[in-house]
């Protein structure tokens, strides 16, 4: 007997029934078995599970000899299973990485109860991701196990059979199925809900729901199918009916029976003009019919509109329906004036501003879309101060991200009146990005583009060949953003050749090394372990920070690496630092090395510098941490599962895998070998790094920041600047190990 079985029907989507059928079959969890079920589908779904029960013994299929509906091919799925629960994905859906194996250790904690409810996240055809809005259901507190008694709140998450992991031997006692029709999820999941003895939940996304652009989804379908409503309602309360010890659940039931038939109204796409009434009269009907005695109304525009459906006027109704689009109507109008009203004002003080004469002290910074300070921004803020107090240093912020900024620093909100009076006024204008279109370029103002990187990806211009990242960028727009540079930082040799190729504009290269990485040339040991006791990292520990970047060509983000399985391969005496993605799914065993401190997440760690000083090594994909932390000459081992994708779809300046700088693997054993047998320090890994660092390490020496400021800010000639130090005269932080022994 398997721990689960997993029913997937599938009818018309051959487009997604591999995706599903991957996230499956490649969990770490492997206990299970899939019964497929081809609901007579006229495209080649049916073909696609006979290729993969081929490839697989744990995938059964079963070819239906008519299309029966999504709930009867469930009910067929389930007369075949055989695990100790069932589960139900739908075909174009998919389950997140490592989603099996947290379900089960959860149902073991929890002592197998009747029911586990589970997370999801919608995903969209244009890459928006959005987690289920009642999450905060899903909090995993109290006793494991628990009756729906002690959390009735529950019965307000969206009922659906695919967010849940139900007993077999539960649901054989009480014979639930599938009916026929739309919403057929409602009769299962309420009547299993109000039923089970025990139930869990675990506060993990395990299922992505693919929200088709086109096609896929009864809510978008206009058609008097949405009148099965009415019967599945009958069908729960001839449930209670027959079970008498769930009568106290009835208020409830007539709850969310009252407020599922005021959506299907309130919607305007899912009922025919035609039958809009009819429809109505029936929920009245059943509204006087199933009241219980008693019962409160809600209060607000829910307590009205189900004042008027017991009254039973659809001509009211749709007379307050009226009167509300009204309304909204006039009041998006007044906003919208206003809110034209406001930027024309705003408009009208900058284009006033732009007249003035430039405050030659005044500088303005900016750093990943006015979002932090940080970066080479930050680094040449700081050292401005040093060397040239007498300019005014501002920061251009946005309002939600102004606590992020340190105290003391001078701050304006991205679109105040006080913002565009410094753009228009300032004499220099810093930005690790560009700034928006809207922003002036005034004869005789200066613009220093630092840049964020050094690219191994393709940047500018070379994206127009990669439309997969391009995502629809303006090149036009693009290069009259740049058109506004008067210098553009680098910090090898590298980067020059790209920036002026793919950024074919007037500006002057700076040579200088990127100002932000100055701090690894200059920490001492005693900020080498200030760092790591900010971080909690015991002395002795191994601290490898692990920095996967973003793919712009996935809709989602997509984990590479199972956090918890790779702690468990690397043993006690390693930490690792995940500078990540917030799509790294919780579980309770992540919460569980997190609380250990085994993992620590440093995402919204202010500065990624103090994490380099902090950790013994890096482990990365195609994130150009790896040029910056090579000027610490510590260990890096690439990571690279998807390399070959990568390289086509989002194009690369050199063949990483054959030019990285330390020790690559391809998959998570790979890695977990190289870590555990000390390939990452060893002396193949060091002649690796050697010649990365010669190649990319051109300029960082520890004074970046202060050649910028004086050619940028104090004018002075590149050959009054500091020279900078060869790189093998150059000193750097001392490694963790190092500053142990040194303090």
């Amino acid at each position: 007997m398997p721990r689960f079985t997993l029913v997937v029907p599938a009818f018309k989507v051959q487009g997604y029934l591999r995706a599903c059928m991957d996230s499956i079959l490649e969990q770490d969890f492997d206990d299970f078995e899939v019964v497929a079920v081809d609901d007579r589908s006229p495209d080649n779904c049916g073909y696609i599970f006979d290729q993969y029960a081929a490839q697989d013994a744990r995938v059964r299929v079963l070819h239906l000899p008519e299309n029966v509906g999504l709930g009867r091919a469930r009910n067929a799925g389930l007369k075949e299973a055989r695990g100790e629960y069932v589960l139900f994905l739908d075909s174009d859906d998919t389950m997140a990485p490592g989603s099996l194996s947290a379900i089960a250790n959860r149902l073991s904690e929890a002592g197998d109860p009747d029911i586990l409810i589970f997370d999801y996240a919608r995903t969209y055809w244009n890459g928006r991701v959005q987690r289920n809005q009642l999450a905060h259901l899903l909090a995993q507190e109290g006793p494991a196990s628990f009756t729906l008694e002690q959390r009735p709140e529950l019965l307000d998450l969206l009922q659906i059979v695919w967010n849940k992991a139900y007993r077999r031997d539960f649901v054989e006692r009480y014979g639930f199925e599938f009916p026929p029709g739309y919403y057929e999820d409602a009769p299962w999941t309420y009547c299993s809900m109000i039923t089970a003895k025990s139930i869990t939940v675990l506060d993990r996304i395990c299922v992505h729901y693919r929200q088709r652009r086109e096609g896929g989804n009864i809510l978008k379908t206009r058609s008097r199918k949405h009148f099965d409503v009415f019967d599945q309602y009958e069908r729960i309360f001839a449930f209670v009916s027959e079970h008498p010890e769930l009568d106290r659940w009835r208020p409830e039931l007539f709850r969310k029976m009252i407020d599922h038939y005021i959506t299907v109204l309130d919607r305007p796409d899912r009922l025919p003009a035609d039958s809009r009434s009819e429809f109505f009269r029936r929920a009245a009907a059943d509204y006087r019919r199933l009241k219980p005695a008693g019962f409160p109304l809600p209060t607000g525009v829910r307590g009205k509109k189900y004042r008027l459906l017991e009254l039973g006027s659809y001509p009211a109704v749709a007379g307050v329906k009226a009167a509300n689009k009204a309304r909204r109507i006039l009041a998006k109008r007044s906003r919208k004036q206003v809110q034209t009203a406001k930027r024309k004002l705003v408009n009208a003080h900058y284009r006033a501003q732009l007249r003035l004469p430039l405050d030659e002290n005044l500088a303005v910074f900016s750093a990943y879309w006015s979002r932090s300070y940080s970066c080479n921004p930050a680094a040449i803020d700081a050292e401005l101060a040093r060397l040239a107090p007498h300019i005014r240093r501002v920061w251009a912020v946005h309002a939600s991200d102004a606590h992020k900024i340190p105290e003391g620093v001078d701050v304006v909100h991205v679109g105040s009146r006080e913002y565009w009076t410094a753009v228009a006024r300032a004499k220099y204008l810093v930005n690790n990005v560009n700034f928006a279109d809207s922003v002036v370029k005034r004869e005789g103002s200066v613009h220093l583009q630092t840049h964020h990187g050094t690219p191994l990806k393709t940047m500018g211009l070379d994206q127009q060949h990669y439309p997969g990242s391009a995502r629809g960028m303006s090149f036009r727009k693009l290069l009259a953003r740049c058109d506004r540079w008067d210098y553009s930082l680098s910090s090898n040799r590298h980067s020059t050749a790209i920036w002026e190729r793919v950024y074919p504009c007037s500006y002057v290269s700076l040579e200088t090394g990127y100002p932000r990485n100055d701090v690894l040339i200059n920490a001492t040991a005693e900020d080498v372990l200030a760092a790591r006791r900010e971080l909690g990292l015991a002395d002795g520990t191994t601290a490898v920070l692990y920095t996967p970047t973003h793919r712009e060509y996935e809709p989602s983000f997509v984990p590479r690496l199972d956090l918890v399985r790779f702690a468990g391969q690397m043993g006690p005496d390693t930490t690792l630092l995940v500078r990540g993605h917030y799509f790294y799914d919780s579980s309770p065993e992540l919460a569980a090395l997190r609380a250990d401190g085994r993992i620590v997440d440093v995402s919204a760690h202010p500065s990624v510098e103090k994490l380099y000083l902090a950790s013994d090594a890096l482990v990365t994909d195609y994130s150009s941490t790896m040029f910056d932390y090579a000027n610490l000459d510590r260990p890096i081992v690439i990571f690279a599962p998807d390399w070959d994708v990568y390289k086509v779809v989002r194009g690369t300046y050199f063949d990483l895998l054959k030019e990285p700088p330390g020790a690559v693997a391809t998959t998570q054993d790979e890695l977990a070998e190289i870590l555990n047998s000390g390939a990452w320090k060893d002396e193949a890994s060091a002649k690796l790094r050697a010649t990365f660092r010669e190649r990319f390490c051109d300029f960082d020496d520890g004074r970046a920041a202060e050649r910028v400021v004086r050619r940028v800010f104090l004018g002075q000639s590149d050959e009054e600047l500091p020279p900078v130090v060869p790189l093998e005269e150059r000193t750097h932080a001392p490694a963790p190990s190092q500053a142990l022994a040194r303090v």
